[in-house]
């Protein structure tokens, strides 16, 4: 089976700020994306809601890039632009035809140098995020079902527990020496990684990184909270009232590997068996043949991209007639299934050619009408997680080399209903009994 052979050149500014080039020729595009090290897990307890904060204060305009001026002049070059929170990570990235990167590295160096970080943006922008929540979270049906749900049940570490978008109230008690410290503190280059991909010559790129970034001062190493979690060793079960929607849901979460293990990879190819779309076993099973669900899906979300304890989540909706119990018995005899008799060679051999080739469709594809935003994410978090973007060319034989016996052994150790917490959901107006 082939491995990817992607160019890759990478090297450290005195300011400790990464620089990862991966040319490539094919089309006169280049994406430049903005990583830093400051997610939902990593931000200071007391200032939950920060990291997605940030993400809206980081287009408020910086020193000598007023408001909307950095949207205006990647749209006016032809370019798209866009943001995102992760559990460990916030990003910034832009596509643009590649006579514009200097515009690009400009703009991105004059907001980490320089963000306009004051009390009007500080309102407008806190007054976003929490309309943003009460319009997608709050009043929408199952909104945030389940990850909003489930961390809280799951774990007992305020790293991984707490609600990602932000306690209102933590947003509210926010003044701007708390803003400010937080962007002195984890917006600096020492924690980021800066990326190009695309149409550039990798001299060029180093270049121009070193005279657009190289003055910006380096910060104290920021302090992470130990997000690390006691082992489990009991169900938890939690309970959330569904006030819209009208089908009862349930949420199973099993706790996964540490990334880069030999567990970590059998269990990826058996998150693929059980949730790979309609053919997986549990949308076979539950939704076809029993008809007990009508609608799952799941998986472990962006499973190179974490780097803390997650979990490998299902997301069950499932017909009222059936109670929780009958609905999460249906499912516990799939897990069952697969603990007990594993998965046969011709399995294994269409999970690894289909894991092969959602890799390279993961490296090639694009994100919102960003190319390469899949290859951006993923040399960023090798890069920020285990300083070596190269892995992007050798990860990939580890999941190629996982044997059916090894799939069976992670499935009888992760899928223990003592390794597990289960949220259900059910309408606010339902008879429908819940598990006992």
């Amino acid at each position: 089976m082939k491995q990817p052979q992607i160019a890759i050149e990478s090297t450290t500014l005195a300011n400790g700020l990464r620089v990862v080039i991966a040319p490539d020729t094919t089309a006169p595009v280049v994406t430049v994306g903005v990583y830093y090290k400051i997610g939902f897990r990593l931000e200071p307890r007391g200032r939950s809601g920060f990291a997605h904060l940030f993400e809206h204060m980081m287009f408020q305009g910086s020193a000598n890039a007023p408001k909307m001026q950095h949207i205006k002049l990647i749209n006016s070059s032809g370019g798209v632009l866009n943001g995102s929170t992760h559990y460990d990570v916030t990003n910034y990235y832009e596509a643009v035809p590649s006579n514009a990167l200097e515009r690009v590295l400009w703009l991105e160096a004059d907001r980490m140098r320089a963000l306009k970080v004051d009390d009007e943006n500080l309102r407008n922008q806190r007054d976003v995020v929490k309309e943003e929540v009460r319009v997608n979270v709050l009043n929408q049906p199952y909104g945030g079902f389940p990850w909003l749900d489930l961390p809280p049940v799951a774990f007992r570490n305020w790293a991984n527990s707490h609600n990602f978008y932000g306690d209102f109230a933590d947003l509210d008690a926010a003044d701007l020496a708390d803003v400010q410290a937080f962007f002195k503190t984890y917006y600096v280059p020492n924690n980021a990684v800066l990326l190009m991909l695309g149409d550039v010559k990798p001299e060029e790129g180093f270049a121009l990184a070193k005279k657009l970034y190289a003055d910006i001062p380096a910060g104290p190493t920021p302090p992470f909270a130990d997000s690390t979690e006691p082992e489990q060793a009991e169900e938890r079960r939690g309970h959330v009232e569904e006030k819209f929607g009208t089908l009862p849901a349930m949420a199973i979460g099993y706790v996964v590997p540490k990334r880069r293990t030999a567990d970590w990879c059998a269990m990826a190819l058996l998150d693929q068996a059980l949730h790979g779309g309609r053919a997986g076993k549990l949308y076979r099973g539950l939704v076809l043949e029993k008809q007990v669900a009508v609608e799952l899906d799941g998986g472990i979300e962006d499973i190179f991209g974490y780097n803390g304890p997650t979990q490998m989540v299902t997301r069950i909706l499932h017909k009222p007639e059936y109670s929780s119990g009958q609905a999460l018995a249906a499912f516990d005899e799939i897990i069952r299934e697969i603990q007990e008799k594993g998965i046969s060679e011709d399995e294994l051999a269409q999970l690894k050619v289909k894991w092969q080739s959602d890799y390279f469709s993961l490296l090639e594809g694009g994100h919102g009408g960003m190319p390469r935003y899949g290859l951006m994410h993923l040399l960023a978090c090798f890069t920020l997680f285990d300083s070596e973007p190269q892995l992007v060319n050798t990860v990939l034989q580890g999941f190629l080399s996982v044997k059916r016996e090894e799939i069976q052994a992670a499935a009888k150790k992760y899928l223990r209903s003592e390794n597990r917490s289960v949220v259900f959901r059910l309408p606010a107006a339902t008879d429908v009994k819940e598990a006992a």
